[in-house]
């Protein structure tokens, strides 16, 4: 069996985004995370009764701006360009 002396070809792997991208990225999960916790809870043990916990400003003000921000911060990190 015969050994060429071909050149070894560029190993280097070309993705789609570059490591900020993926950094941003991970940080927009975080806070969609953080959004999606804030608003979980509130409900009562007896079905029959209402519970006002449903209506406090962690679920109806802070969860919908961490999960909007989330959002925003995950269409930067794909729009933005890997250098």
């Amino acid at each position: 069996m015969e050994k060429t002396n071909k050149p070894q070809e560029d190993t280097k792997r070309d993705f789609v985004f570059g490591k900020w991208n993926y950094i941003i990225m991970g940080i927009g999960l975080v806070i969609l995370a953080i959004g999606y916790i804030l608003l979980s809870g509130g409900g009562s043990n007896n079905p029959d009764q209402f519970s006002e916990a449903l209506f406090n400003s962690r679920r109806m003000l802070w969860a919908p701006v961490f999960i909007v921000g989330g959002l925003v911060v995950e269409v930067y990190a794909i729009m933005k360009k890997a250098k």
